[in-house]
């Protein structure tokens, strides 16, 4: 069994989410395959939009986005497939082609983009799968872990619907040096401190 650590505990009053995210790391130290985070297909979803509102205006390939963060071509078409028929990314067929951001999808929520794109939320076998199966535990009429749980995995939720896609891809100058697109968005140094802005 793997030995669990705990780092940044202390004996005082403890933060419910945080302390619910412990119990379920604890509770899966002997599991080599317990995963706790976003599926490779949620996190390319992100990427996609990211990279759509940062670009902004005109059009992108996917040939662009593989490149931009490295990721696999075949890998992101599905992903941009079904971005399109939700509506968040509009395609453009032909030989000059490419993809954009719907209008609305600047103000859509990282939790709600990460509820349509993840396949399971069950943090353990007890809770309900996306096919409503839950697995029986012995200990669900006194357990207390459970409830713990779900409050630790809405807490996550909640704090992802403060984000939008518009707000996460700011400030574009900087993201858009990293994703190679300086040539398309002008980069605008920031103003240092304490200068003024000259009247016309």
């Amino acid at each position: 069994m793997r030995s669990v650590r705990i780092l940044g505990r202390s004996d005082g009053p403890g933060n419910p989410c945080l302390d619910a995210v412990i119990l379920r790391i604890a509770a899966c130290a002997h599991c080599d395959t317990c995963d706790m985070r976003l599926t490779d297909y949620t996190d390319y979803s992100l990427r996609v939009l990211l990279y759509l509102a940062v670009r902004g205006e005109g059009l992108s390939t996917i040939q662009d986005i593989s490149d931009a963060y490295g990721i696999s071509k075949n890998h992101l078409m599905k992903v941009v497939q079904q971005l399109g028929e939700l509506g968040w990314v509009e395609t453009v067929r032909g030989r000059n082609g490419g993809l954009r951001l719907a209008e609305r999808t600047n103000a859509l929520t990282v939790g709600e983009i990460v509820r349509e794109t993840e396949s399971d939320f069950a943090l353990v076998g007890c809770f309900p799968d996306d096919q409503g199966e839950r697995r029986a535990c012995v200990i669900t009429p006194q357990c207390r872990l459970r409830g713990a749980l779900e409050a630790a995995r809405n807490a996550f939720l909640a704090e992802l619907d403060r984000h939008t896609i518009g707000e996460v891809a700011q400030p574009h100058g900087p993201l858009a040096a990293l994703l190679g697109l300086n040539g398309v968005i002008p980069i605008v140094p920031e103003a240092s401190a304490g200068s003024a802005t000259p009247l016309p």
